[in-house]
């Protein structure tokens, strides 16, 4: 997968596996990570789909209509593409943090969905819930932060709702914070991210 590595320079800190939206890149997210952590390992990556020629991480039938057999395929792809990154850039495969927004907290509340040790925490921007109906892996006690608005036309309140309950069901420790916007990243939901992280990671 096309990706861009760059090396903290604490030790201590995760791998922050960045993730961005649809029509993003693997520079979307960038300054994003570095506000959140300039410290830590940073491995963004880009989605090896297109939809009209925008970069996505897996294929949708229609707005908020996924293509599931593409979901899991694409979910299966990713995990496996950490476990080569780790071996190539050596860092730690058990303490990655995913960041993700929209289409990219999709893909990474999927690894979370599919796989109990995909990652050690996750920043979900604008998640929608990706599966329904299958039993998620034991993720206790993994910590997730899911940032929503409670206007977004693209992901209603109740999917943030609805991860929430499936997550922590599943033994993950959820935080999540609202706020009075659409579907837009804001500088409001990035601070409440970043010191959701420091209470945990630094």
């Amino acid at each position: 997968m096309q990706h861009i590595y760059y090396k903290g320079t604490d030790e201590t800190k995760p791998t922050l596996l960045l993730l961005h939206g649809t029509g993003g890149n693997e520079e979307s997210l960038i300054g994003l990570a570095k506000e959140i952590d300039e410290t830590a390992n940073i491995l963004s990556v880009r989605g090896n789909v297109l939809e009209h020629g925008m970069p996505r991480f897996f294929r949708r039938l229609a707005e908020g209509v996924f293509d599931m057999e593409d979901l899991i395929f694409r979910t299966k792809e990713l995990y496996e593409f950490l476990q080569t990154s780790a071996q190539q850039y050596g860092f730690d495969r058990q303490r990655i943090v995913a960041i993700g927004y929209s289409n990219g907290a999709n893909i990474a509340a999927s690894l979370l969905f599919h796989y109990d040790d995909a990652l050690a925490g996750a920043i979900l921007h604008h998640p929608m819930v990706p599966r329904r109906g299958i039993e998620l892996p034991q993720l206790s006690p993994t910590p997730v932060f899911i940032g929503a608005g409670t206007n977004d036309p693209m992901c209603t309140a109740q999917e943030s709702e609805d991860l929430e309950t499936l997550l922590s069901t599943a033994g993950a420790t959820v935080t999540t914070k609202w706020f009075n916007f659409g579907h837009q990243l804001t500088m409001p939901e990035v601070q409440a991210a970043k010191e959701w992280y420091n209470s945990i990671y630094a």
